[in-house]
């Protein structure tokens, strides 16, 4: 215990270490919230990897490779394909317009790109953003309080406050700059960590690893899931490849598109990105069907064993192949994990409130210099309002799972913004109806396609495999792309071939 213990304040240190050293580079709030638009490409690539994948790659990935074997592979091909598309085909573009329009927020793009001469927009995104990063922040602090408890046997609740109070202390010194430089040491924590596992794991096992596996259950072996081809595992092979999507225009990821230095950052930037989550993804997998073979045998229960979901294999695993210092460190890369996803996140929501609430509407005469501030004020009261939310649903819903509950928040914020995003950079029609249009429906549509859909008799199982993610944003797409030919403005398409050259 006391090791562990050791190792997290080390670790820690170097996190408030980060946090000073950065609070000294804030000068107003564009270098608070996008580091001053001068981040290198290692810095940035880790950060949007570290951000996109948080305590579902480490506790939720592994668990689905306990649970659902090679097939969870799927996932992982799904993941490459967003982050590949998002790197390739939209950074560049998406760099090159909002340094034209001097953008530092979201809603900053969304105004200037539509010209808009209302708040409606800058309005709607904002309460979007902060509806959904409150939600996903939330399953962050959870999955918090879940590892502190799973590896020093903390109460959840006390796990759950510490990791809530840590975070916030080097947000609130360092902004954007700390969340950066620190995503980079934390993405390399969770790189070196899932490869290093499995590597293990590989070495300690005595006969053969699918023979094995193949005998708990037939099912793991195969690319279908248990049961072979069938509707049911097709939906959820669907459901795993449009995990992906996410990435094709979430927030959170592209404010790292906007922090960096220039194009050129972002040519190198993409195969760093693009490695990362093939390697750690795949490691991830990896590991949870390890703990299948280390764990459990025919017959017996993997969810009583390995946790909901199998969301503890990483923890069975650790604790089992490893001496107790490592154990600390591996408790820190969790941490780590989770710690990347809830400080951008909380940086996002408060440029959110405070640039394009307060600043932009409410108070447009107050000084540059003074909201840095208030920023640090927003940011702790949404970090308070999500652990507020964790703690509420860990009461009410015990049988939560990290992996689903983090992809609710994750896809709302996608769904909302990604149809926006995508044909706000590549199609020279849309329009601001259509695009507050499409950010509603996809708003409601991840709500409709979580809670309704699922509950239709012959056909919600399919959409329940599927997830809300991809019919929510499709109908995002069409209902933009109706909405614009319904209201075209010629004004505008000429405005978008001059900015996107």
């Amino acid at each position: 215990m006391e090791i562990k213990l050791l190792i997290l304040i080390f670790y820690f240190g170097i996190l408030f270490t980060i946090g000073w050293w950065s609070s000294k580079k804030i000068k107003d709030i564009k270098d608070y919230y996008v580091g001053g638009k001068k981040l290198g490409y290692w810095v940035v690539a880790f950060s949007t990897r570290a951000t996109g994948e948080s305590a579902w790659l480490l506790l939720g990935l592994t668990g689905l490779g306990a649970i659902a074997g090679i097939s969870a592979f799927w996932v992982v091909l799904g993941e490459v394909l967003g982050v590949s598309i998002a790197w390739i085909f939209m950074a560049k573009r998406f760099k090159r317009i909002t340094d034209k329009y001097n953008s530092i927020t979201i809603p900053d793009y969304l105004v200037s790109r539509f010209k808009s001469k209302s708040n409606t927009i800058r309005i709607l995104s904002s309460l979007f953003l902060s509806f959904f990063i409150i939600v996903y922040v939330s399953a962050q602090i959870d999955a918090t309080g879940s590892a502190f408890e799973a590896f020093l046997g903390w109460n959840y609740f006390f796990g759950a406050i510490a990791g809530y109070s840590i975070v916030l202390l080097y947000i609130l010194f360092g902004g954007f700059i700390a969340v950066a430089w620190s995503d980079l040491i934390q993405g390399s924590l969770m790189f070196f960590a899932l490869c290093l596992l499995p590597i293990i794991g590989f070495m300690s096992y005595e006969i053969s690893l699918w023979e094995k596996i193949e005998s708990i259950d037939s099912g793991l072996v195969s690319m279908w899931g248990s049961g072979g081809f069938n509707s049911i595992n097709l939906a959820t092979i669907i459901g795993y490849l449009c995990i992906g999507l996410a990435f094709l225009g979430s927030p959170q990821i592209f404010v790292r598109f906007m922090s960096i230095k220039n194009e050129n950052q972002i040519n190198k930037g993409k195969w760093v990105a693009i490695l990362f989550t093939l390697i750690t993804d795949s490691a991830a997998v990896m590991i949870g069907i390890l703990a299948r073979y280390f764990f459990t045998d025919a017959g017996s229960d993997a969810e009583a064993i390995l946790g909901n979901n199998g969301q503890n294999s990483l923890i069975l695993m650790v604790e089992y192949l490893l001496p107790v210092v490592f154990v600390g460190i591996y408790m820190a890369v969790v941490l780590a994990a989770i710690m990347s996803t809830v400080d951008s996140l909380l940086v996002l929501a408060s440029s959110a409130i405070v640039r394009d609430i307060y600043q932009k509407i409410l108070n447009p005469k107050i000084q540059i210099e003074n909201l840095t501030g208030i920023s640090r004020i927003s940011t702790f009261i949404m970090a308070s309002i999500a652990l507020i939310v964790a703690i509420l649903v860990a009461i009410s819903t015990p049988e939560r799972t990290i992996f689903w509950f983090v992809l609710v928040g994750f896809h709302g914020i996608a769904a909302s913004f990604c149809p926006t995003i995508i044909l706000s950079l590549f199609w020279k029609g849309f329009t601001e109806k259509g695009a507050i249009a499409s950010m509603i429906v996809g708003f409601l549509g991840v709500l409709f396609f979580k809670f309704i859909m699922p509950t239709v008799e012959h056909i919600g199982i399919y959409f329940d495999k599927i997830a809300e993610l991809a019919p929510a944003l499709l109908l995002g797409l069409i209902t933009g792309y109706i909405v614009s030919k319904l209201y075209p403005d010629k004004e505008l398409e000429d405005e978008f071939l001059k900015i996107s050259k």
